[in-house]
């Protein structure tokens, strides 16, 4: 792990067009909620056994609501082989300050697949 990134840097690397993977690491329910535009969903207890999909990427910020657990996502992908080229830091904050300043996308209807398949109370 190459240390932490604050979110105005990852919007700016987002904004520019810079290559970086920026894996969200929240379980897939969490993730079509909300998200940071143009991020991947590997949830956490999925990302050793997806950690492969990640190689060959130059730059990986891992995030997660506060900040914490990105930090321990960020020291696993750092420490495959397959990443060992790769700069990985942890975005500071999490989506909580990311999403107070920038806003994060949501599943493209406004539905999860839950509520879409939830009963209408109506």
């Amino acid at each position: 792990m190459d240390g932490e990134i604050t979110p105005d840097e990852v919007n700016d690397l987002l904004e520019d067009g810079a290559d970086v993977c920026v894996v969200d690491i929240r379980d897939k329910q969490s993730f079509e909620y909300s998200h940071i535009p143009g991020s991947e969903n590997v949830p956490f207890h999925e990302l050793s056994g997806r950690i492969a999909e990640l190689e060959g990427e130059d730059h990986i910020v891992t995030v997660c609501p506060h900040g914490k657990a990105s930090v321990q996502a960020a020291q696993l992908i750092g420490s495959y082989e397959g990443t060992a080229d790769a700069r990985v830091e942890s975005m500071a904050g999490g989506l909580d300050k990311y999403g107070m300043k920038f806003g994060l996308a949501g599943d493209e209807d406004g539905e999860t697949e839950d509520s879409a398949n939830a009963e209408s109370p109506f």
